[in-house]
């Protein structure tokens, strides 16, 4: 999509949301998603039962593996997620930054929008990437998954409603931009239009068929489109 085409798109939003992992940053370039994982299952570990998952153990997805525990052992959520945390903590301080996406946010700025981070990474760790890359100024809200509660987590809408409601706005006035087919879905039940970011190949066809209003591989597209 060229940037005259999301011009169009953007023209009558107010507010921005972003997703954190994709649009904003690489949350896991330099400590990979699948050691996290195994990080978080060997803390657990000591305190499972025989009967608990075996698959848990190969699980390369750490945000995956919280969603598994809690479903099977509701009683070692809270404890997943404090490990969680402080482990995806000590991964942004590794994060790639996401050519454009620092771009996006300030553009939101600069043309008068507010721009808010909707993810279901810790609230926590996305503040600290913010502070330590001057973005928090910029940033209207930060909305991470709830603490202890991985059905918080998108493609559940309750984090967009939750901006919606900080921000006092009406769901025309707002667009979400995501990566995932479950950022469209969380968008979809909230009735915010989403852009699709494809920033990996075969991404553009499940972006749209999800129903993203718009679908791009370049966030320094968007960030000129909303100047």
């Amino acid at each position: 999509m060229n940037t005259t085409q999301l011009t169009d798109v953007l023209r009558p939003v107010k507010h921005v949301f972003f997703d954190f992992d994709g649009p904003v940053c690489s949350v896991f370039a330099g400590l990979p998603a699948p050691g996290v994982a195994r990080r978080l299952y060997e803390d657990l570990r000591p305190l499972l039962a025989p009967g608990d998952p075996q698959g848990w153990a190969t699980e390369s997805d750490p945000l995956a593996l919280l969603r598994h525990v809690a479903d099977v052992r509701p009683d070692l959520a809270a404890r997943a997620d404090e490990t969680l945390v402080r482990l995806e903590t000590e991964a942004v301080a590794l994060a790639g930054q996401t050519t454009g996406g620092e771009s996006a946010i300030r553009a939101c700025v600069e043309s008068g929008r507010s721009a808010w981070i909707i993810s279901n990474n810790a609230g926590d760790a996305i503040r600290a990437y913010l502070t330590g890359h001057g973005l928090d100024d910029a940033i209207a809200g930060v909305f991470g998954r709830v603490p202890g509660d991985p059905t918080s987590m998108k493609p559940n809408p309750r984090l967009l409603f939750d901006a919606l409601s900080a921000a006092s706005a009406a769901p025309a006035t707002c667009i979400f931009i995501g990566d995932a087919a479950r950022d469209v879905e969380a968008g979809n039940a909230a009735d915010v239009a989403t852009i699709g970011y494809a920033n990996k190949p075969g991404k553009e066809a499940a972006l749209a068929a999800a129903g993203a209003v718009a679908v791009t591989d370049s966030m320094s597209a968007i960030a000129d489109a909303l100047r």
